[in-house]
């Protein structure tokens, strides 16, 4: 067991906060969007323009939106499991409580920051709710698959993309936050500024990811918002797997 001081050991957490928000800034769907298109123009050019899972699976199928999907998801994973395993065993000095958790939350917003706001796109990226995912992922597995199949399920009833995107983060940060406070109080750990800076870092990422859907959440308002019909996308990507081996013939 390992105590440190924030005065001791801030350069650490900047190093994780810089480190994520870099990694977080790499946007694949524009990569392989401009690779699809040879340079020519990328996703943002494309259907709602946002460079994600959901508007790259709009374009070009559901398995380029599943690949951008996975890659999406492991800008959280990545930094937030590396920053989990660094401090596994760091406590603070002040009260005892573990840091692994305040890490891990400080490298999950640098990464949603990075993919919502990368400094190489002018900080216009993607709305982050699959790198959010990857981040609750490592911070409560069990429930990010729970409420993962849960938003899955009501995309392919109401083909309603944004809100199950809500559906798949926003309780995965309630019950990361509440958690995390009971680990605290079922080890009579004082709560100190440290506990809430940790809660107010996921609480941010939440609002970060609702801030990325103001437009589509007046759209759901309005009734304007656009469809996500995964069963049809299925279909077409069946249908043109269908055409190219007739062409091959």
């Amino acid at each position: 067991m390992k105590t440190m001081s924030i005065s001791n050991g801030w350069y650490y957490f900047v190093v994780i906060a810089v480190c994520s928000y870099l990694i977080g800034c790499i946007n694949f769907a524009i990569i392989i969007s401009r690779v699809k298109n040879h340079g020519e123009k990328d996703i943002r050019s494309i259907g709602s323009g946002n460079p994600g899972m959901l508007n790259m699976s709009r374009a070009y199928g559901m398995k380029v939106g599943v690949l951008i999907l996975f890659l999406d998801i492991m800008k959280g994973v990545v930094p937030c499991l590396t920053a989990k395993l660094i401090f596994k065993n760091v406590y603070y000095s002040s009260n005892g409580l573990c840091l692994q958790d305040t890490a891990l939350a400080l490298a999950g917003l640098g990464a949603v920051c990075g993919h919502v706001f990368p400094f190489w796109l002018k900080f216009k990226g993607g709305k982050g709710i699959s790198t959010t995912i990857g981040v609750f992922l490592v911070a409560q597995p069990l429930w990010v698959v729970i409420f993962g199949v849960s938003a899955i399920v009501f995309i392919l009833l109401t083909n309603m993309g944004s809100m199950g995107s809500f559906i798949a983060t926003t309780p995965s940060a309630i019950v990361t936050c509440y958690k995390f406070y009971l680990k605290c109080v079922n080890n009579a750990i004082t709560l100190n500024w440290v506990f809430y800076v940790t809660q107010f870092m996921v609480f941010l990422i939440i609002v970060i990811t609702w801030w990325a859907h103001r437009v589509n959440i007046v759209r759901l308002i309005k009734g304007e918002e656009h469809p996500t019909n995964w069963l049809q996308m299925i279909k077409n990507m069946k249908f043109k797997s269908k055409l190219k081996k007739q062409k091959n013939k």
